[in-house]
């Protein structure tokens, strides 16, 4: 199947022509215009340093639906303990660069280059791209950031320093996902590490159709503020959600 070559027009291919891997087109850029644009039709940006930028639609898609969410005792144990804190949108340009730093000291490599920074940054200044953070004392120790559009979150990395710091940024996210009814959290690739906290893969086709029920809701544009996590405790073990050890 023939890979598509981006140019300055910041439409894209549909994503069903995107080949078996989910690779759909390679080139353009990543202005602000181009990466919504992406979102919208359910394709993202992921490349490596050495490689031009690549735009991606894989099937099948991972997808958090947020009552889905598994939290497990000992999480939820450390929620109540209060260990972290967790705030939104305070401090976005660290959190992305310690994504990036977390998986490069990890040796995993990261797609988190300079100009992906630079992006995700103009999207937050725009209130487009927000970022969970959790700390301890003074240190930010874990978070998530992602894309917000309509009612739907596209995650885009999470990072942890501390045992349970980077879930407990993924249940403050579902907490505010269901109190401002938002439909589903993107979590693009199948890992073990979303599979265990309750996220499903979905066919393209059917991912596509809920991205485009989610995009008929208004976007919550703008800086994010959390929720009491005690509340969230509380309406999860009255909603007979699944704990799990």
């Amino acid at each position: 199947m023939a890979i598509f070559i981006l140019n300055t027009h910041c439409g894209f291919p549909s994503p069903d022509l995107s080949d078996s891997d989910g690779l759909l087109a390679v080139g353009g850029d990543l202005c602000p215009e181009r990466l919504l644009a992406a979102y919208r039709m359910g394709i993202f940006p992921w490349y490596s340093h050495d490689q031009p930028l690549l735009w991606w639609s894989p099937d099948p898609r991972l997808v958090l639906y947020p009552d889905r969410f598994h939290l497990s005792k000992s999480l939820s144990r450390t929620i109540r303990r209060q260990i972290f804190n967790v705030t939104m949108d305070t401090a976005f340009p660290s959190l992305i660069r310690l994504c990036a730093d977390s998986r490069l000291k990890n040796g995993q490599g990261t797609w988190i280059t300079d100009d992906m920074i630079d992006a995700y940054c103009m999207l937050h200044d725009m209130g487009y791209a927000h970022s969970i953070e959790v700390w301890k004392q003074d240190r930010l120790v874990g978070g998530l950031y992602g894309v917000s559009l309509g009612g739907c979150f596209f995650g885009e990395s999470m990072f942890s320093v501390e045992s349970n710091a980077s879930k407990v940024s993924l249940a403050a996210l579902v907490h505010f996902a269901r109190h401002h009814q938002l439909r589903f959290i993107d979590c693009q690739v199948r890992t073990r590490h979303l599979i265990s906290l309750g996220a499903v893969e979905i066919p393209r086709s059917e991912f596509l159709i809920e991205l485009k029920r989610g995009l008929r809701s208004e976007t919550l544009k703008g800086k994010w503020c959390p929720l009491d996590m005690t509340d969230c405790q509380y309406r999860q073990k009255n909603q007979d959600l699944n704990l799990t050890n």
